[in-house]
């Protein structure tokens, strides 16, 4: 065989396959209006990244058949209890087996009445004041998903407080400055922004993604970006 036959056959052979993504959009409380401009946003983010991209409404995709085919769940400010126990016997089988889980915003004011699910996401929902402009600061500029993230930098969000601060159990990848806003009443330490390894799977959470300006900003959708591959364990990706 020629050696360009060969080296076709092994690109073919070595060829990294493509992340495949499931995002969920199922509210049963609250459901915010910046939806379908958060869908569109992670459709181009898939698009430029070659991820293979399946968004729902109905969380009974959520199935083990489904999820076999997947490498990463985002729950896409999902709201309230939208898991039945097959569902959730099924998205806690693919964490175990390896899977990968991105929370955005409101993921935190979801499933309350599961405690697994609280300990994947990293904490829940407690209040928030009007949205505003705050300082976030990095604490890991070197990790993966923080590093197209400047180490201090301003933004117009929702800001979450939690029920119980999840530092200790996750890692802390950025914070919101309480000082740079008014509301908050989580004191000095407000983690915003954390990452762990969890029941076999990795799991990111990010408290932003109100707005519609935060999620055309280039910053946020980069570190979204690096939190599918971070997750779905291509992290050594460029």
């Amino acid at each position: 065989m020629a050696l360009s036959a060969l080296l076709a056959v092994a690109a073919i052979e070595f060829a990294v396959p493509p992340v495949r993504v499931l995002a969920l959009t199922e509210t049963a409380d609250y459901r915010h209006e910046v939806i379908p401009h958060a869908v569109s946003v992670l459709r181009q983010i898939a698009a430029k990244e070659g991820f293979v991209l399946e968004v729902t409404g109905d969380s009974g995709r959520i199935t083990d058949g489904n999820l076999t085919t997947k490498d990463v769940v985002v729950f896409l400010l999902t709201t309230g209890d939208i898991l039945n126990s097959d569902e959730e016997a099924a998205l806690q089988r693919f964490i175990r087996s390896g899977g990968g889980f991105v929370g955005i915003h409101s993921a935190a004011d979801t499933e309350y009445d599961w405690e697994w699910y609280g300990r994947l996401v990293g904490a829940y929902f407690r209040s928030h004041p009007p949205v505003q402009r705050a300082r976030v600061i990095v604490e890991q500029p070197t990790l993966f998903s923080m590093r197209h993230m400047p180490v201090e930098s301003w933004w117009e969000d929702e800001w979450y407080d939690y029920r119980q601060n999840p530092r200790g159990r996750v890692t802390v990848l950025a914070r919101v400055d309480e000082s740079s806003y008014s509301g908050g009443v989580m004191g000095e330490d407000h983690p915003i922004v954390w990452q762990q390894d969890f029941d076999g799977g990795r799991s990111w959470y990010t408290g932003l993604g109100h707005t519609a300006s935060t999620w055309d900003d280039a910053r946020f959708q980069l570190m979204l970006r690096d939190a599918i591959l971070l997750v779905a364990r291509r992290d050594t990706a460029k």
